[in-house]
């Protein structure tokens, strides 16, 4: 027989249950992420991703090595369990795996630098009896300049879940 305790980590995952509340948040992932890839000292910036930005698949520029950038996008795909604000700039930078260049290392950099101010932020879910889903969603049509693909995306709520800072 093993004794039951409170969960407080589970899988990356920080926890912190009170009667009123649960957060949710990956703070010792994203800071061990942001030293992996040698950016604890990089300014913090306001936003994941510029809305001006327009990624390519920039054939003139100069190739990026393929495991490294992989294992950047991997490890901030993970990150988004709990981090639903750079879900849309993560998967914007997934595309390029197969042939990444230096302008699409730059995008991802932009994305840790963003999590070096924001380490903090997770998911708040307050104690409730009401679990009504909410669910938005969001497209671009034929808004991708390579193949011209739609790009669709959807957030789901659940109760009262909003985004936090602890």
């Amino acid at each position: 027989m093993s004794m039951m305790i409170e969960l407080t980590f589970f899988l990356g995952l920080q926890i912190k249950q009170s009667p009123k509340e649960i957060f949710l948040n990956q703070t010792k992932y994203t800071k061990e992420l942001i030293k992996k890839f040698g950016m604890e000292n990089a300014n913090s910036i306001g936003t994941p991703m510029s809305p001006t930005t327009t990624l390519e698949e920039d054939k003139n520029r100069k190739n990026m090595d393929e495991t490294m950038y992989r294992g950047m996008i991997g490890s901030l795909l993970y990150l988004t369990a709990s981090r639903p604000d750079i879900m849309f700039s993560v998967c914007k930078c997934a595309r390029f795996q197969s042939a990444p260049k230096e302008s699409h290392r730059t995008a991802v950099k932009r994305i840790i630098r963003y999590l070096t101010g924001t380490s903090k932020l997770g998911l708040w879910y307050a104690h409730s009896n009401n679990f009504v889903l909410k669910s938005f969603s969001d497209a671009d049509f034929v808004g991708d300049r390579i193949d011209r693909k739609s790009t669709s995306d959807t957030f789901q709520l659940l109760g009262k879940c909003s985004n936090f800072l602890a």
